[in-house]
Parts: structure tokens; sequence; C-alpha cells
């Protein structure tokens, strides 16, 4: 089997972490990864999530985006809103690691209802704002019978 295609990461992460002037047990400290999986991931041999890159991102003061190019896990073109949502919600430090699955589930499923896929750029004509002059405009939420409001008028 041949390379995983992320030569080109392990490499770029190698020359980050030397111009930090880590060593590689420090950036795996500092990254909360074990120092043989971030050592794979610099030979080319693993390739990390996007929650991996985003913590060695963090602990090398770089952009998690291009980690992300790098890694094949974003292409250059591809709507950046919908990474820096991700990284926002993975490097949050007050909600707990399945508070932050939950959140990324619950986004992804407003986005695929939106006419999104996940980890794809904008459907074909949509506008990201969705404004007056979009070709693509929200629905209006539809109540259930009753929901909402009071016939009766009776105050609760």
């Amino acid at each position: 089997m041949a390379s995983l295609n992320v030569g080109n990461l392990g490499e770029y992460l190698r020359e980050q972490r030397r111009n930090a002037r880590l060593s590689l047990r420090q950036l795996a400290e500092a990254a909360g990864v074990s120092n043989p999986y971030l050592s794979q991931i610099e030979r080319g041999l693993r390739k990390p999530s996007a929650e991996v890159l985003q913590q060695v991102a963090k602990a090398l003061r770089i952009s998690a985006e291009t980690l992300y190019v790098r890694a094949g896990i974003l292409d250059a073109e591809r709507d950046m809103d919908e990474v820096e949502t991700r990284g926002v919600i993975l490097a949050d430090p007050t909600l707990t690691e399945p508070q932050k699955q939950a959140l990324l589930q619950i986004y992804e499923s407003f986005r695929k209802e939106n006419g999104f896929e996940a980890g794809q750029a904008q459907a074909p004509g949509a506008e990201g704002d969705f404004g007056a002059d979009s070709p693509v405009q929200k629905k209006p939420v539809q109540k259930k019978d009753g929901e909402g409001s009071d016939p009766q008028g009776a105050a609760g």
C-alpha cells in the first residue's frame, strides 16, 4: 500500500515544529497527542483527524485551515465558514468532548437540511447569507397545530 498522501502534511508539520523550536515530545504534549502518533503523522504514516489537526495547529499557533488543506481534508477552494465553525466548536475549552460531538452532529444536520452536505462547499446557486438578493430563501418555520398560539386567549 502506498503512502496515505499526507507526506506533504508531515513535512510541513515538522518544518513548523522546528521553526517554533519545539521537540516532537514538546509538541505532542502541547497538542494532547502521543509522541509516537505525532511522529507517525510527521512521517506520513498516519492521517490525523480534523480534531487532532486543530489541536496541533493551536499548539503551533498556526492556522488549522492550512493543515486541513495539506491533509486533504479541505480543498483550498472549499467554503471556509464550515471549517471555522467546526474549529471554534472543537477548540472551546468550556465544552466536554461529548458536548462538542453533539454540537457538530446538530450543525451537520442543519447544513444537510439546508441543502449542504458534510464537508461540501455551498450548494449550486446558494449564497451564504441568504440575503434579499439571494436565489435561495429561508423557509418559514411551520408550527404544529396549536403550537405557539393560544386560541382561547387564556393566560398560563
